[in-house]
């Protein structure tokens, strides 16, 4: 007779919990359509022949599906996926309902935005306990350079750098990156939306910034609008001011270019999208910081004396 005492469940899971873990969905295609769980039990196994397992419960009902399917996917959730994961974690809705997807083999769906992804061919199925255990070689993979959602004693989590090694990080990049070339780094980057959006829509920034321009100082002489965009490098060509008449978004009054309603429109469209888009890049900094990383910007550009009011 054995000496040892049963374990106790709970205490058990608990113990488990102190493992951290990463955040997969597994999804195959059954005979009913799309199927897909949420799974931490994810592992390698070999790297030669490229293998990897995962395990599902017996009482699972998406279980039938991926022990008759000879392919199943393996996605290794984003930071920024908690969403996704909760989705694929509850029973009984449809969750793939407006999620697009790709196709892998036997139609097997493939999500996006993750971390990464693995799709395999089933290999081996094992009893393991109260769960089955699947063994797959990975024909296809997929990474990106995103972050990792990770779950730990029942709690969702991202990576945190040790503080001492991103203060030598930040140190580093302040020491080997200008003060002008960071301002270019950020307007870039919170402009990229705008930009595409005006690509799509077969107009330039200069024919941009030109309409605000016209939308801030009012209606004022070709050449006096062209010569304050021109001193800040982004003045329009003359054919793009051709065509921002052709248009319909600026039209000649007594000498000067002013805004018609549709190009007045136009331009208030676009600038509530970028600012749309910079409030939200703004909700990462703490309101004081934003306070007075405006103030700062504000009095540097006082300071310079190159403002053109």
């Amino acid at each position: 007779m054995s000496n040892v005492q049963p374990l106790d469940g709970r205490a058990f899971r608990e113990a488990l919990g102190a493992f951290t873990t990463g955040v997969t969905v597994v999804t195959t295609r059954g005979e009913q359509g799309d199927v897909g769980l949420t799974a931490n039990s994810f592992n390698s196994v070999s790297l030669d022949p490229p293998m990897v397992l995962w395990s599902l419960g017996k009482q699972a009902s998406s279980l039938p599906a991926f022990r008759a399917a000879r392919h199943f996917a393996v996605h290794i959730l984003s930071e920024n996926q908690q969403g996704l994961s909760n989705r694929f974690a509850t029973r009984g809705i449809d969750k793939f309902a407006d999620i697009e997807v790709m196709r892998g083999p036997d139609d097997v769906p493939l999500l996006n935005d993750c971390a990464a992804r693995f799709v395999c061919r089933t290999e081996y199925q094992y009893e393991g306990g109260d769960h089955i255990i699947f063994v797959g070689e990975v024909l296809d993979f997929a990474h990106w350079q995103r972050s990792p959602l990770l779950f730990h004693g029942g709690k969702y989590g991202r990576i945190s750098k040790n503080p001492a090694e991103a203060s030598s990080e930040q140190e580093l990049a302040l020491r080997e990156s200008s003060l002008s070339y960071l301002l270019r780094l950020c307007s870039h980057q919170l402009f990229t939306p705008v930009r595409k959006a005006l690509d799509k829509q077969g107009y330039s920034i200069a024919q941009y910034y030109f309409l605000g321009l016209i939308a801030k100082y009012g209606a004022k002489p070709l050449s006096q609008l062209l010569d304050m965009l021109r001193d800040g490098g982004g003045a329009p060509t003359d054919e793009e001011v051709a065509e921002l008449v052709q248009r319909g978004l600026i039209e000649t009054v007594g000498g000067a270019v002013q805004l018609t309603r549709q190009g007045n429109r136009f331009h208030m469209e676009m600038a509530s999208f970028h600012k749309a888009f910079e409030s939200q890049a703004l909700d990462d900094l703490d309101p004081d910081l934003q306070q007075a990383l405006r103030v700062g910007l504000i009095r540097m550009i006082e300071g310079s004396g190159t403002d053109d009011t």
